[in-house]
């Protein structure tokens, strides 16, 4: 039986949602999986408004940062169980191959930090999308991990994907 799972959350900036996936996964399903972040083009920097949502959820933000793809590709690095990609632009790009050929899935967000408009729109669009990632985290870590096989845990981790946003951040607010 697995004691603990490893997932890497990819988007291509690696600056909000795949930030936020991080630390969601690490504190909600703590003990059960690890979770880290990266992005194919690093930008560099985490966006204020994920950090201050990473904030919001009381999860420690001094060791969050923008970081490559590569860092999970080398030797010595992890092995991860599972690869998910929460942006369309990291759904379409070719991957590294990963060490251990983890289950992979693709659970696409709006992105954020793509809004325009004033501090308060750009914060609601960072809650929003916090909320929905909430939702699918807490569905994953509702399934029984431990007693699926590769082939169901791929299929139900994608299906995941496939689950409307629309409502979602009502969901995630009970």
């Amino acid at each position: 039986m697995k004691k603990s799972w490893n997932i890497l959350v990819l988007c291509t900036g690696n600056s909000a949602r795949s930030i936020m996936a991080e630390a969601l996964l690490n504190s909600l399903g703590t003990g059960r999986v690890r979770a880290w972040s990266a992005g194919s083009h690093p930008a560099g920097r985490v966006n204020p408004f994920a950090v201050e949502q990473v904030q919001a959820l009381g999860y420690p933000t001094e060791n969050l940062r923008s970081k490559s793809w590569d860092e999970f590709a080398a030797p010595g690095a992890p092995a991860m169980d599972m690869v998910i990609t929460v942006c369309d632009n990291a759904a379409g790009e070719v991957c590294p191959v990963w060490p251990g050929h983890p289950v992979t899935a693709h659970w696409g967000f709006p992105d954020p930090a793509a809004v325009e408009g004033t501090e308060a729109e750009k914060r609601a669009a960072f809650v929003r999308t916090l909320h929905q990632i909430r939702n699918r985290v807490q569905l994953f870590l509702a399934l029984p991990l431990e007693a699926l096989d590769r082939l169901s845990l791929e299929t139900q981790l994608r299906e995941l994907g496939h689950r409307p946003l629309n409502g979602e951040e009502k969901e995630g607010l009970r």
